[in-house]
């Protein structure tokens, strides 16, 4: 299974395509697609559509994984985040390619083991899981790494005990 995880953002959408097989992972790609900040909104959005649909059409995954919003605070944060958000999950749908969302909480969990662990040993955990020499960088791609591994551990556990989510 070829599963493409985002990090949906604004400014910044982390992007990362494994393959699960056989319950070993091969890393494929990761990256970052960036906006402009003097480009208009309905421009930046564009670019993150196109760059998601160019990758959809390269690497032709049969899932998405993208993590839910989470905001604490920041409701302008929260608002921007989740225009990119909106962007990787139409693109998606208009690919036909199906969607699985997850927690925050959720990924830690299935990554680290604990649904509260720190951001570095999340990145930590990536690296090891996928047996990579260094932790992906920016923050953004091993974010996104880390919602594919997530779905990787939640699809398989989703088919043996019927239910969508972990």
């Amino acid at each position: 299974m070829i599963i493409i995880g985002v990090d949906p953002g604004f400014a910044i959408t982390g992007y990362g395509v494994i393959e699960y097989k056989n319950n070993r992972f091969k890393t494929i790609d990761y990256g970052v697609i960036t906006t402009d900040p003097k480009t208009d909104l309905p421009q930046r959005l564009c670019v993150i559509n196109d760059k998601l649909q160019a990758l959809l059409e390269h690497y032709k995954p049969d899932v998405m994984s993208v993590e839910e919003l989470f905001f604490n605070t920041n409701i302008k944060t929260a608002i921007a985040v989740g225009h990119g958000r909106g962007v990787a999950l139409l693109t998606a749908a208009k690919a036909g390619i199906p969607v699985f969302e997850y927690t925050p909480l959720q990924v830690k969990q299935a990554v680290v083991g604990y649904g509260r662990a720190k951001k570095e040993q999340v990145q930590y955990m990536v690296k090891i899981i996928l047996s990579l020499d260094s932790i992906p960088k920016p923050d953004d791609a091993a974010d996104a790494l880390a919602v594919a591994i997530c779905h990787a551990h939640c699809s398989g556990m989703g088919n043996r005990l019927r239910i969508r989510q972990c």
